[in-house]
């Protein structure tokens, strides 16, 4: 044997040991992964506590690292803000009274769907008329949770906020009045005092509009009950235009008066 050959076989006996030895740690690594792997499930199934903690901070790390370009943050819990439900959830008659108001409001009925339900809930624990509270928010506000009123009344059922601020203190302070379902079970408490104070649900409206001691209330009790006559209607199941009738112009004859001064109703 030449020694080319002999440093050859040497080579490659040296090459199978060193290939014996990388398999055989490449073996024990995995079984140690292995067993850290088992004593870990173990430890978390035993604790869970420490679970917990885990994947909280693999949510947190995740959410971390998912931020925009654009630099807004993503937030997968913000929906729990959100006053919404969907209609389909609610039973037939409270369905139909928010698909009715959200075509007549124009506003979304999800939303609606919310204030429908919190509306028949709070109805149920208090033995108000719900379709009050929903007639009181539609000629108040018209549905929109952040209005304002020149004397200060806000919110969906336009409570006096300075004048009723206690009220809000279980909800966290006088800015829940521009959270939906905050202002509306507020509203309810205020309306609820003054039909028992008014011994009626018209002189409660009057005291709730802030006309209990004037001789005219500018039409609200009234405007607010023809709602709730119509809303009682969609409640029954019955089909109501969410537009009353409008008079539409028409042009009289030459040298001639127009009937109405002008306007001829449709259901004329």
């Amino acid at each position: 044997m030449t020694a080319f050959q002999e440093m050859g076989q040497g080579l490659r006996s040296f090459a199978r040991q060193i290939s014996h030895v990388f398999f055989a740690t490449i073996q024990n690594s995995f079984a140690l992964i292995g067993m850290a792997v088992l004593f870990t499930t173990i430890t978390l199934v035993a604790r869970p506590e420490l679970r917990e903690a885990g994947e909280a901070q693999l949510m947190t790390w995740l959410q971390d690292r998912q931020e925009e370009p654009n630099g807004i943050e993503p937030e997968p819990v913000a929906v729990e803000r959100a006053t919404a439900a969907y209609p389909h959830d609610l039973p037939k008659q409270q369905a139909a009274v928010a698909y009715w108001l959200s075509r007549k409001y124009r506003v979304a009925p999800e939303p609606i769907s919310a204030l429908v339900a919190e509306a028949f809930e709070i109805g149920r624990r208090t033995q108000m008329d719900p379709l009050l509270l929903l007639s009181v928010m539609a000629i108040e506000s018209g549905f929109n949770p952040f209005a304002q009123s020149p004397v200060g009344a806000q919110g969906l059922m336009q409570v006096m906020t300075r004048v009723h601020g206690d009220k809000y203190e279980a909800f966290g302070g006088k800015l829940a009045a521009f959270d939906p379902v905050a202002n509306l079970r507020v509203g309810a408490l205020v309306l609820q005092e003054y039909i028992r104070r008014a011994g009626s649900i018209e002189g409660g409206l009057r005291y709730y509009v802030g006309a209990a001691n004037l001789p005219d209330d500018g039409g609200y009790a009234a405007k607010v009950l023809a709602e709730h006559a119509r809303l009682s209607q969609v409640a029954g199941g019955k089909a109501v235009p969410t537009q009353a009738a409008q008079p539409i112009p028409v042009l009289a004859p030459a040298g001639k008066p127009s009937v109405d001064g002008g306007l001829i109703s449709l259901n004329s």
